[in-house]
C-alpha cells in the first residue's frame, strides 16, 4: 500500500493557500507524515546586465527570518498541533521553487490551493501551478477555494476513474490508501467512451446493444480483477461503469454522489501528453469542485 512520508503545501497567505493547508493538515495526520510549508519569494526583475543580476536576487538574512517566521506562524494557526511541520524560504521564480524545493524535501506530495471559478488561469500564482502539475515528479493536490468547494474534511467519499493503464492503476493503489488511512468509502469509476475501443472486435458479429454488453462485461472482469480481497482489508470499495465522454462521467459522478476527493493519474511525459496535460486530467482538474489528486506512474 502507498505511504505518504513528507507533504509540500505552497503558501501565499491568502485564504485560498489556508484551505489548501488544511487539507494537507489531515493527510499529514491520516499518514503521521511531515509537513513543509514554502513561500517563493519572487525575484526582482533585473534591470542591469546578467552577469550583475544573481546579486539583486539574494534575501537579507532578517527578511528570511522574517518570512520564515510568518509561514511558520500560518503553519502553526492551521490547527496542525502535533504534526512534524517546518517553513520554508526560498526565492525564485514561483513553479521552480516549489518543484525544487519538494526534489529537496523528498517530497511525497504537493498540496496547492486554486483561485475562482475554474481554469488554470485562475489556479493560484497563475500559470505556475499549471507547470507545477506538468513538471512534478511526485503527486499534485489542487484544492478548490471554499466559495466553490462541495466536499468536506475529513474526506469520507474518493472517487478514483479507471482506465485500466499503468497511470490509473498507480492513482488506484493511491485512493485505497488513502480511503484506509481515512475510513472513507472508495467508488473506483469506468467510462465506456462510445467509439474508444482499445481492442480488436471479436470475430463474431455483434448488435449495437449486444457490442455495448460484451464490453460491459469486459470491463466489469477488469474492475473485478483490481479489487482484490487485499484491497477489500484496506478499504470499503465499489465500482462502478457509466458510458459517455470521461470527463463530463467524472464530473457528474462526483457531484452526484458528493465526492470529496479526486484520485486519477495522467499518461505519459512526451511533449503532446505535457502540452495537453491528459485531455481529461485538464478538464477535470479546471472544473472540479472537489479536490484532485493527480499523479504519473
Amino acid at each position: 500500500m502507498r505511504h505518504i512520508t513528507h507533504i509540500l503545501c505552497g503558501i501565499d497567505f491568502s485564504d485560498e493557500s489556508r484551505h489548501a493547508l488544511d487539507h494537507a493538515v489531515v493527510l499529514a495526520r491520516w499518514y503521521n507524515a511531515a509537513l513543509t510549508g514554502v513561500y517563493v519569494y519572487p525575484p526582482p526583475m533585473p534591470a542591469v546586465p546578467d552577469e550583475i543580476a544573481p546579486n539583486l536576487v539574494m534575501m537579507k538574512e532578517d527578511e528570511r527570518k522574517e518570512c520564515e517566521s510568518r509561514v511558520q506562524a500560518f503553519l502553526d494557526d492551521a490547527d496542525s498541533l502535533g504534526i512534524s511541520k517546518s517553513a520554508h524560504v526560498v526565492v525564485d521564480s514561483a513553479a521552480e521553487g516549489i518543484l525544487s524545493t519538494a526534489k529537496a524535501t523528498g517530497t511525497d506530495l504537493i498540496v496547492m490551493g486554486t483561485h475562482g471559478a475554474g481554469g488554470f488561469r485562475r489556479l493560484i500564482l497563475g500559470s505556475i501551478a499549471e507547470r507545477v502539475l506538468r513538471l512534478a515528479a511526485c503527486p499534485v493536490l489542487t484544492v478548490p477555494p471554499r466559495a466553490r468547494k462541495t466536499s468536506a474534511l475529513p474526506l469520507k467519499r474518493i472517487l478514483c476513474p479507471i482506465d485500466f493503464g499503468d497511470t490509473s492503476k498507480a492513482a488506484l493503489e493511491l485512493a485505497a490508501s488513502l480511503a484506509s488511512e481515512g475510513d472513507a468509502d472508495l467508488t473506483i469509476l469506468h467510462v465506456l467512451e462510445p467509439g474508444a475501443d482499445a481492442d480488436p472486435l471479436p470475430s463474431r458479429s455483434f448488435t449495437v446493444p449486444e457490442y455495448h454488453q460484451f464490453r460491459r462485461e469486459e470491463a466489469c472482469a477488469q474492475l473485478k480483477a483490481l479489487v482484490d480481497d487485499e484491497m477489500r482489508e484496506w478499504c470499503r470499495p465499489t465500482t462502478r461503469i457509466v458510458r459517455g465522454k470521461p470527463y463530463r462521467e467524472i464530473l457528474g459522478v462526483a457531484t452526484e454522489d458528493g465526492a470529496d476527493l479526486i484520485v486519477m493519474g495522467v499518461r505519459g511525459r512526451n511533449p503532446v501528453d505535457l502540452a495537453l496535460f491528459g485531455s481529461t486530467t485538464n478538464q477535470v482538474v479546471r472544473s472540479a469542485t472537489c479536490p484532485v489528486l493527480t499523479l504519473r506512474a
